[in-house]
C-alpha cells in the first residue's frame, strides 16, 4: 500500500513546512500502510523528522524568518527538560497523559482560531529579559511535554507561542529548529533498541521533503490571520489523532 503512504507523507511534509505540526499523522500511516508496529512506526517517523527539520530550518533561515533571539532560549529550555519528561514518563501512565495532552492541543487549536479584532502579526519579539525568561519557560514546557508523551516539540511550541503573542510565522520558524533537537534526541535513544525501519524511513523522508518545500512556500505567502486558522485546524486534527491513538479508538476504526 505504497500510494496511500506517499500521499500521507506528502501531506505531513507540507504541514511541517507550513505550520510546524502534523508529524503525528505519519505514525498511524506507517502502521497501517507499511505494516510496522506502533513502536517501530514512532521511531521511524521520528527519524524522518531530523531531515524535515534540517531542511525546514534551512528554508526558513534562507528567507530570514528565523529569529534566533527567540529560537535559542526555547531550544535551551526544551533540551534540558526533555530528559526530565522522559524520566517521569517511565513512572506514570503514558496513555492518560497523551489523552490529556490531546485535549490541550485541541483547545489550543480552537483558541488560536478565535476571531481577533485585527490582523495581529504578533505582539512579542523576544527582546526583553522577561520575554527571554518566558521563552525558556516555553521551551521547558515543550521539552517536558515531548519527553513525557513522545510527541514532537512543534505540536506544543507552535500553539503555545501563538496564544502568548508571538507571530504565527515566527512560531512556525522556531518549531523547525525545535524539531531537529527533539528528533535527534529521540532517535539516539531508539538506535539503542534497533526499532527504526531505515528502508521505509528513507523513501518516506524524500517524499516528506518535497512537501516541506511546498509548505514553506505557503507559510510565507499566506496572510497572518489565515495562517492562524491553518495552525488551529492542524492542532485540532493532530490533537484528535493523538486522542484516538491514546484511547485505543483508532484500532476500532
Amino acid at each position: 500500500m505504497i500510494v496511500p503512504l506517499i500521499v500521507v507523507s506528502l501531506i505531513v511534509g507540507t504541514l511541517i513546512g507550513c505550520v510546524g505540526v502534523g508529524g503525528i499523522l505519519l505514525i498511524p500511516a506507517l502502521s497501517v500502510f507499511a505494516g510496522l508496529t506502533t513502536h517501530v512506526s514512532m521511531a521511524t517517523a521520528l527519524f524522518t523528522f531530523i531531515f524535515t527539520g534540517i531542511v525546514g530550518t534551512y528554508l526558513f533561515q534562507r528567507r530570514g524568518t528565523i529569529d534566533w533571539r527567540i529560537t535559542i532560549p526555547v531550544c535551551v529550555g526544551a533540551t534540558f527538560f526533555g530528559y526530565i519528561g522522559a524520566l517521569v514518563n517511565s513512572k506514570v501512565d503514558a496513555s492518560l497523559l497523551n489523552i490529556i495532552l490531546s485535549l490541550i492541543i485541541i483547545f489550543a487549536g480552537f483558541y488560536t482560531m478565535y476571531p481577533r479584532a485585527a490582523d495581529d502579526s504578533g505582539r512579542l519579539d523576544g527582546r526583553s529579559t522577561l520575554q527571554k525568561l518566558m521563552l525558556v519557560a516555553i521551551g521547558a514546557t515543550v521539552g517536558f511535554g515531548s519527553g513525557l508523551t513522545g510527541v514532537g516539540g512543534p505540536v506544543l511550541s507552535v500553539p503555545i507561542m501563538v496564544i502568548i503573542g508571538f507571530s504565527p510565522l515566527t512560531s512556525i520558524a522556531t518549531s523547525q529548529v525545535i524539531q531537529i533537537v527533539a528528533a535527534i534526541s529521540g532517535t539516539i535513544g531508539n538506535l539503542q533498541y534497533g526499532a527504526i525501519d531505515f528502508g521505509v524511513g528513507s523513501w518516506v523522508t524524500i517524499v516528506e521533503l518535497i512537501g516541506v518545500f511546498a509548505g514553506v512556500y505557503l507559510a510565507h505567502n499566506v496572510k497572518t490571520n489565515h495562517l492562524r486558522n491553518i495552525v488551529g485546524i492542524a492542532c485540532i486534527l493532530v490533537g484528535g489523532m493523538i486522542f484516538l491513538r491514546s484511547s485505543g479508538l483508532i484500532d476500532m476504526l
